[in-house]
């Protein structure tokens, strides 16, 4: 199983807070940040820059006030969890909360896309008179110094307010590139203007896609400070809309539980807010209303839809004693539930959480990124000077050697390298919690491309994980429905697991199953008893061969052929007999899920051999593999494994070579699914089973496996796309630009395209299917 390395681990008496921060504008702020708080003692921190989020583990002894100061001191804020508020039991007040919340996420977008606008509207004029000769009248230039200082001082001052709190804490991030090349810009031009030739009447200017010589005394710059501007807040604006769009999942997830539930308390049934729900409380769901909160029902019978919490469409018959998933629609009758769960306890809560913390969570290959932009911005700064120097000295001329020096200020933003990972793994990780699939950090990702064997544990993963009638088998003259009501009713009052799965078969099959008087249970033979149906009365056995031989019952040979291949497939079959004849044999056995022998097949075809582990015998093994498409071999078929076994067969496997992926439900899954290259859960399993695991399948369905891995593949895939052109835009445009081969209101607009598209590309695992 992937995990980190034990330095990165948190202690387990450590304490964890997850802050939010703001200020940031790239992924140079975040770095700065995450080492100020590396550096306080008992403190282990991860800064996600797409998510604006601080993950940190600090030591008992560790300040909360600290931490927040720490990150002033890099120069950004943080606020501390706010505990959550009730909201109230009115509709209108409830709704009006809401509508607070999302006009305050919305805000900081709104801004930006308020300053674009104006920006927009001023420059584009001003690019116009520059790049086209007739549009420059007599005095165009001092028109476009009055509509481009607006843009470069006002709609550029995030920039230069985040470059100055930069410059007094000695750092330097792409805020500093942007507000250096700008006002570089706008200062030469403001040179030119009045101390050099540029502001003289009929001035004109040639627009130069490339670098052209001189000494720049002549030519302005204000068409690149506004057209830089103003790129670079066109990429923001989308960048936070795309961002907003990337964490949709979650916010949907969080979204989905009922606001409101009408709560019996005392005999009466009051509205109130699901914050104000308690343990024990009782509360009523009518057809097609969400269910409040985790449950258990006490009366009522319906079908529940738990699409929007597991990803299976068909919906789910739920009665008294069931336990039911807050968020689930009731699509049937009235219900009452008792609660069990409310608030960070549920599932559905849980669930945000684990894809919480796997979206703040860092990928190597992000960390190798956040490495190299850290150091990214001096060296740019470095390469501007150096670019300055080489074309000033020799005779490229000054208008050439600025131009060249602000192109490589301006391309060179490593926003890209930032955005490439974590929106992806924002993207991922989200659909596959709409999916029913809960990745638990980045770590898991890498680790999906190395499987090539995939362990299943047999009971309750590939087979429902409970007896169930599987076969009905009757004699020469005999009708099933005769053999399965009398066998039925009779086993009806047994308690024993087979029995009940013969009961159960036979109600779904014939329906409501007669009286049953005088029933015995004979010691290690079977069952007998008197069953009446339609006015007739038969002395009915159901059991061994030995006892319907007791009473004169023998089996035929068919049936007894039928019985010796059960047994050879590792079934268990009983006798049916009454009126001194034997009528049937009945087949129970552990069925196998009808998704099964698909899954496998979807397992195949991702490369992956699939090897069946169980502590049954060799015979049910070899049937359960044969059925759903495993290769029934030594190798791939392990059987009559003791639970604590299981973990050694793993460690098996590894020591041969191979990358083990398991795939279990049960506590003694546990360790197997920890010593595993990669764990995943079903998640109808049990609490242990799921934590030790790398990936949890919320619904039972092997299927959602084969999902789960292909969904890992994508993000990985879609995550190393991004960091390639993120990394593969710089290397080559910072040597065109060093050349003068880009003019810089061109390399802004080419900055803000390659955040914009390592943020579309993340987008398009929305469509996962």
């Amino acid at each position: 199983m992937a995990t980190l390395n034990e330095t990165q681990l948190p202690d387990a008496a450590d304490q964890q807070v997850e802050l939010a921060i703001s200020g940031m504008t790239c992924a140079s702020c975040a770095n700065r940040i995450e080492r100020k708080l590396n550096k306080l003692e008992g403190v282990t921190a991860t800064v996600n820059y797409a998510t604006e989020k601080a993950k940190v583990s600090f030591a008992p002894e560790v300040d909360t006030a600290a931490l927040l100061e720490a990150v002033e001191q890099a120069g950004y804020s943080a606020e501390l969890p706010k505990p959550k508020k009730s909201k109230g039991n009115d509709p209108e007040q409830i709704a009006a909360a809401e509508d607070a919340e999302r006009e305050a996420a919305e805000a900081p977008v709104r801004e930006l896309r308020n300053r674009l606008i104006v920006s927009a509207i001023l420059t584009v004029p001003v690019i116009a008179m520059a790049m086209i000769p007739a549009l420059q009248f007599t005095y165009w230039q001092w028109l476009s110094l009055a509509l481009a200082a607006p843009v470069i001082v006002w709609a550029g001052l995030p920039f230069h307010k985040a470059a100055w709190t930069n410059l007094k804490h000695a750092t330097a991030t792409m805020d500093t590139l942007i507000s250096m090349g700008t006002l570089a810009a706008m200062a030469w031009s403001l040179y030119a203007l009045f101390f050099g030739t540029a502001g003289v009447p009929g001035m004109t200017h040639a627009f130069e896609f490339t670098i052209s010589r001189g000494d720049g005394a002549g030519n302005i710059y204000l068409e690149v400070g506004a057209g830089v501007i103003t790129f670079i807040l066109l990429g923001r604006y989308f960048e936070a809309r795309s961002k907003r769009q990337a964490g949709a999942a979650l916010r949907a997830l969080l979204e989905l539980g009922a606001k409101e539930v009408s709560v019996l308390r005392n005999g009466v049934e009051e509205r109130i807010s699901t914050d104000d729900l308690v343990v024990g409380d009782r509360f009523v769901v009518r057809p097609g209303e969400k269910i409040a909160t985790d449950g258990t029902i006490v009366k009522g019978a319906s079908a529940v839809d738990a699409s929007m919490v597991t990803g299976e469409s068909v919906p789910v018959e739920v009665g008294i004693g069931d336990t039911v998933v807050g968020a689930t629609i009731n699509a049937g009758g009235r219900l009452v539930v008792e609660a069990t769960r409310i608030g960070a306890d549920t599932q559905l809560a849980q669930m945000a959480k684990l894809v919480e913390d796997a979206q703040n969570g860092k990928a190597q290959a992000q960390r190798l990124a956040d490495k190299i932009s850290g150091i990214f911005v001096p060296i740019v700064i470095g390469l501007a000077v150096a670019t300055f120097g080489f074309w000033a000295g020799t005779g490229g001329g000054i208008t050439g050697a600025f131009t060249a020096a602000v192109a490589v200020l301006i391309i060179a933003c490593p926003c890209a390298l930032g955005l490439a990972t974590p929106t992806a793994l924002m993207v991922g990780t989200g659909r596959g919690a709409q999916l029913g699939i809960l990745i638990k950090g980045p770590e898991v990702l890498e680790t999906t491309r190395r499987i090539d064997t995939v362990v299943l544990d047999k009971t309750g993963t590939v087979t429902t994980g409970k007896m169930t009638l599987t076969e009905v088998i009757v004699a020469d003259g005999e009708h099933e429905e005769d053999v399965l009501r009398y066998a039925g009713a009779l086993e009806d009052a047994s308690e024993h697991p087979i029995a009940q799965a013969i009961a159960a078969g036979a109600t779904a099959r014939v329906g409501e199953l007669p009286p049953v008087e005088n029933f015995a249970n004979v010691e290690g033979l079977g069952v007998q008893g008197t069953v009446s149906y339609e006015g007739d009365s038969h002395v009915t056995l159901v059991g061994r061969p030995q006892l319907l031989a007791d009473w004169s019952l023998p089996l035929t040979p068919a049936l007894e052929s039928a019985m010796a291949a059960a047994s050879k497939r590792g079934q268990t079959s009983v006798a049916v007999g009454w009126d001194g004849k034997a009528r049937g044999v009945l087949v129970v056995a552990d069925a196998i899920k009808e998704t099964s022998a698909e899954a496998i097949s979807g397992l195949r075809a991702l490369g992956l051999t699939p090897v069946l582990l169980t502590g049954d015998n060799a015979a049910v093994a070899t049937t359960v593999a044969e059925a759903v498409g495993i290769d029934a071999g030594p190798d791939t078929v392990i059987a009559e494994v003791m639970p604590a076994d299981k973990v050694e067969v793993v460690k098996r496997l590894q020591a041969q070579g191979k990358s083990v992926a398991m795939i279990g439900d049960g506590v003694n899954d546990a360790a197997a699914l920890a010593q595993a290259d990669l764990g995943l859960a079903m998640g109808t399993g049990t609490d242990v089973a799921i934590e030790a695991s790398d990936i949890t399948l919320v619904r039972g369905d092997l299927r959602a496996a084969v999902d789960a891995i292909r969904l890992s593949r994508r993000t990985l895939g879609t995550i190393k796309t991004n960091l390639f052109w993120a990394f593969a835009y710089n290397v080559a445009a910072i040597p065109l630009a060093a050349a003068g081969l880009l003019n810089p209101m061109f390399a802004g607009a080419a900055m803000a395209f390659s955040s914009v598209f390592v943020v579309s590309n993340s987008l398009r695992l929305r469509g996962f299917k």
